[in-house]
Parts: structure tokens; sequence; C-alpha cells
């Protein structure tokens, strides 16, 4: 058996030894990538430095990275789905490549983890019209002792990464799957059958970024190649200790067996939906409590970050009603997660006390709800069960004339209730079957269907491009968000900091602390104040430093455990006069000269204490 433990300690401490500096998990709310709500993978923090910004611990790293995916929130409660987990990895910028990481990727296998090379099988890009086969990749995999059989080509869709945006570095990746069975294909078309049955299980990626990807859609050699990799912790966990699921993880389990109890129920004698409804608990609570704990200070909410984060909240109290718990009970699950997460992140243990406080207020709230939902479809089924009768003036003159009550809810009224008030069709379903009635379901799931549909491509219109496109206008937006925090601090209060920032093309979106609007007048202020610093064609330079050398020269930053022992030190200045100080990734122009007048557009409340600004840049 292997821990999380002592599986990060391995993945860290091998590929230290190969040169990698370790760097800290970054925030779960991306700083440099606009075009996703939450970090979704190692790599997205680290989008400046793929695109060529220099790091400041070097061109080898290595990290354990907190992620949250919401693409797949209805799969959740099967054996695998999780919405918050911790990748692995490790990247080379513009420094080693394909040879050396297959060649790293293969040894920790092998002979840190000790899994046979008869039980790994891999895939590599087939090639198409843009860019070759990738030849090279899997003969470097049977230099190390694949066989042929377990060598497999597959297309984009399954062997390729990127770019994050419109253009960008990209490239053909390589993936590793463990032989969960003993068994052995002979082909392509039986290691993809063997996947589907789960025989086969998918357990890291080599993401190996040789191309570009201009503006006019064409792929070219990039200047700088990059290694990116990613290892899910729980999956490798349970595929190595042989686990049918991932919620017996050690980092997991506890956790599932808290819902339990607190279901009052035996956890080997629950049903299939019972199964699915403590693993949707267990996982939206971990992934709410991990949102909370993060430093950004999201907190539930209408929109964006906070608005997922409410419905993992909100799925979960009502998947808990499923499981019988009827009382206030998130707070006791969030404090073994805390438990369990804080030894690893100690944001989590030291914002716990506002973690609790958020998860009550939230189910509070949604009780009431729920308690409105179930008043308004009772009167829903009651309408329904008379309506025709009242229309023929008795149940009895109805009868006579061959119209009975109507027993089915129809779609539209089934998908209100999951819309308006968060009811899972299961419970729609299980109160009129408790009054003879139906639910027409195929209605339902088409509706369904087509608000997800909907969804998904309004997020996509909504968050494409961005940072990883390395434009000049998001590169002066980013510059304009560290002179707009100075400004702040300078003229509404000097404990100011920076709580979250989205930027695009178009426009910066800055959160900060403040408990009141901006009057008028500091809106002037700060923007005269902004506008003055570009008017003085201020020098940007960067140091280097180490961390405490940057704390004691006055640089701004959240000083946490997101930073390395080396920062980056970006100084905004003309002549004597400094501007801005601050610790960041980058990038930022090399002089205000090139940025155009600032103008704040809108000001909002996000949340208890937090604002946002947006404001943009013109010539």
């Amino acid at each position: 058996m292997i821990t999380t433990k002592e599986l990060r300690k391995k993945y860290l401490d091998f590929f230290k030894s190969k040169g990698h500096a370790i760097i800290p998990s970054a925030s779960l709310i991306p700083e440099n990538d606009p075009t996703v709500l939450f970090t979704t993978a190692g790599m997205h923090p680290l989008v400046p430095y793929l695109l060529g910004e220099k790091h400041p611990l070097g061109k080898r790293l290595v990290d354990i990275q907190k992620c949250i995916r919401t693409g797949d929130i209805d799969d959740v409660g099967d054996s695998w789905h999780l919405s918050f987990f911790e990748m692995m990895g490790n990247w080379s910028l513009g420094d080693y490549f394909k040879k050396e990481a297959i060649t790293m990727s293969f040894e920790f296998l092998t002979k840190e983890l000790k899994i046979s090379k008869e039980r790994i099988s891999v895939t590599c890009f087939v090639g198409d019209n843009d860019c070759p086969k990738d030849n090279e990749a899997a003969n470097l995999w049977e230099t190390l002792g694949i066989a042929k059989n377990r060598i497999h080509f597959l297309s984009k869709a399954d062997n390729w990464w990127g770019p994050a945006g419109q253009t960008g570095p990209c490239g053909p990746d390589t993936e590793m799957f463990f032989h969960v069975k003993d068994v052995q294909e002979k082909n392509t078309e039986e290691f993809l059958q063997f996947c589907k049955q789960g025989a086969f299980c998918e357990i890291w990626n080599d993401v190996l970024m040789q191309y570009n990807k201009n503006a006019l859609g064409k792929y070219e050699e990039g200047k700088q190649q990059n290694i990116d990799t990613g290892m899910g912790v729980e999956r490798t966990i349970a595929v190595m200790n042989g686990f049918t699921n991932a919620y017996e993880c050690d980092s997991i389990k506890p956790i599932l067996e808290k819902v339990v109890e607190t279901a009052g129920k035996n956890i080997k004698t629950l049903n299939g939906q019972e199964i699915k409804s403590a693993r949707i608990i267990t996982d939206h609570l971990r992934a709410s409590v991990m949102i909370l704990g993060d430093d950004k200070g999201i907190v539930p909410s209408n929109v964006d970050q906070g608005y997922v984060l409410r419905r993992f909240i909100r799925r979960s109290i009502r998947h808990a009603r499923l499981l019988g718990i009827n009382t206030v009970f998130s707070k006791a699950i969030a404090e073994v997660v805390v438990n369990v997460m804080g030894k690893v992140y100690s944001e989590v243990e030291k914002n716990k006390e506002k973690i609790y406080l958020e998860l009550q207020k939230e189910e509070e709230k949604f009780s009431s709800t729920l308690e409105n939902g179930i008043k308004v479809l009772e009167k829903k089924l009651q309408f329904l069960g008379a309506s025709k009768a009242e229309l023929y003036g008795s149940r009895e003159a109805a009868a006579s004339l061959g119209q009975s009550p109507v027993k089915q809810l129809n779609s539209k009224g089934a998908f209100d209730l999951y819309q308006s008030f968060g009811f899972p069709i299961e419970m729609t379903q299980e109160m009129c079957k408790e009054k003879g009635f139906t639910v027409d379901i195929k209605g339902f799931e088409e509706l369904l269907k087509e608000h997800q549909e909907l969804s998904r491509k309004g997020a996509e219109q909504k968050f494409k491009g961005g940072l990883a496109d390395a434009s000049i206008e998001t590169t002066k937006l980013h510059t304009a968000a560290h002179l707009l925090n100075e400004a702040l601090r300078q003229i509404v209060n000097p404990n100011i900091s920076q709580k979250g920032a989205n930027i695009t093309a178009e426009r910066l979106r800055f959160d900060f602390n403040a408990d009141e609007k901006l009057t008028d007048e500091q809106v002037n202020k700060v923007e005269d104040w902004v506008n003055n610093a570009i008017s003085k064609e201020c020098e940007v330079q960067m140091e280097v430093l180490p961390l405490d050398a940057a704390k004691k020269s006055g640089a701004h930053g959240v000083f946490d455990s997101k930073y390395g022992e080396q920062v980056k030190v970006y100084t905004i200045k003309s002549g004597n006069t400094i501007f801005s100080k601050e610790i960041c990734g980058g990038p930022h122009v090399e002089n205000t000269k090139v940025m155009g007048k600032f103008k704040i557009v809108k000001q909002e409340a996000v949340a208890a204490g937090i604002r946002r600004i947006k404001a943009t840049l013109s010539n």
C-alpha cells in the first residue's frame, strides 16, 4: 500500500534529484489566465513562463498543484470523477525535451513506484495535415523496453495539447496507462477496448510543446520547446493500491466515512443511490472547503467562481436530504476535510473559521429555498390532479366524458424546479411517486441537455482569449493592474491588497478588500494617479531576489506559501520615483508610454468585504 503522503514525497524527491526546483501550489483562482474560472492543471500558473518569461527558480520545475474541474460535475458520484484533485507535474522551460522527459517518466514509474514495464502501455500522436506523426516519442518508448504492441498512435482528440488560447505553444503528448488488470493487448483496437472496460487506466501525461500555432492557424516549430506533465495523485493512489474507486484513497475515505456516519448508515449496506449521494457530498464539500480556504477570498455568490462554489454546496445539501440527513451537517464534514487537507495546504487550516461560517450561512439559506421548492411542487401536483375535474365541474363529470386527472408532471415543471430551486430530478420523482404521479423524464433530460449546451457555449465565449495569447493588449492591462493596486493603497486605504484578477484583451477586472464603494471623488483620483504614472513614461524593471530580500526592499505581495525561495520583483519607476513595486510572474510592458489612457468603467461588490473594479486602456 502507498499513501498520498508517500507518493507526494517520492515524486518531489525524485525530480529534485533530477535538478528540478520544487515550487509550491498556486491558488485555485488563476492569476494569469482568464480562460478558466479555476486552476484546472499545473500549467495554468506557469503560462507566462511557457511563453518565454524567465522563472526565478530556473528552467526545471516540479510541484503538486491543487486543481478544480467542473466540466464533469454531473458525473461526480461514480467511481472516478472528482471536482477537486491534486496534480503532480514537472516542467522543462526550454531546457530538456522528449528524450529526457520520457526517460524520467519511465524511471519514476518503474523504479520509484516499482511498476513492471509489462503493465505499462503508452499512446503517441498519430499525425495529421498540421503536424507529422510522433515517431520520435514512440521510438524512445520502444528503446526503454515498451513492446510495440503496447505503443499506440491516436489522433489530436486524444494525444495533443493546446494552445491554451487561440494561438501559442502546443504540441503532441504521450500518455501512460497502468494495467489495472493483468492483461495484454495485441493491437490498438484491443487497447481501446481494455480502456473502456477499465482494465487500463491513464495515470500520466507528458505534453511535448514542440510547436507554436500562429495567428494564421499554422503550426510552426516553437522557439522555446517545453515539457509539461500531469499525474493525478488520487487516481495514481487508487490504481497502485488496487482500489476500485477514488473514494478509497486515504485523502478522501475519512470524509466519506464521516458523511455516512452523519447519515446514521453503514457504508457496507448502502444501495446504489445512497453510494452516489454520499460520494457527491464528499466530493463537493471537499472542493468547497478548498475553494473557501484559498487566500483569494472566494465566497458563495451568483457569478463566476462564487456561483460554482454555491452550486457545490447546494448540491451537497440536496443529496444530504436524499441520504436522510435533515439537520445542519456541513461543518462536521468540513472539519474532517480541514484535518486531512490542512496538513498539506496550510491556508486551509488558517482559514478554517471562515470556511465553517460560509458553509453554515449557505446551508441555512438553501434549506429555506428547499422548503419553498417543496411547497411549489406540491401546488403543481395538486393543480394537475384537480385541473380536468375542475374543468368539467367534478371528477365524476370528467370521468363520464372520459377525462381523467393529469397524472404526470411535464418536463417544464420538473426543469423549473431544477433550475429555480435546485431540485435534483431524483427528488422530484420521489415526491411525485409518493402522490401517485410520474415525471416526463425524457423531456426533462432534453431540456437539461439544451440548457447545459447553452451554458457551455456561453462559458466558452465568455472566457476565450486571454493571457495565453500573450497579446500586447493583455500585457498593457496587466501592468495597469499593478498601478491600480498601488493607487488604491495610496488614495483609499493602505491596507488594500489584490484578491483576484481577470484580464482579457479588452479590459482588466481587479478584486480587492474594501467594505464600501469608492466615491466619485476617489474614482477620479485613482484614475488621475494611474494616468499620471503612465504619462511619466516609467521604465518597468525586473529583478530576481530571495524572498526575504524582496520583502525588505518594500515589494508588495501576499507573503504566503505560494512563493518560492527566489521571486521576480517588478518595479515601475521614473527617475527616483517608484510608482509600484510588486512580486509577480508577469508579463509587463517595458515602458508605460505604450499603455494609453486608463479609465475605470465599473465597480461592484462581489462578496462581503470584497469589491471589484473593471477598467480599460484606450489610445
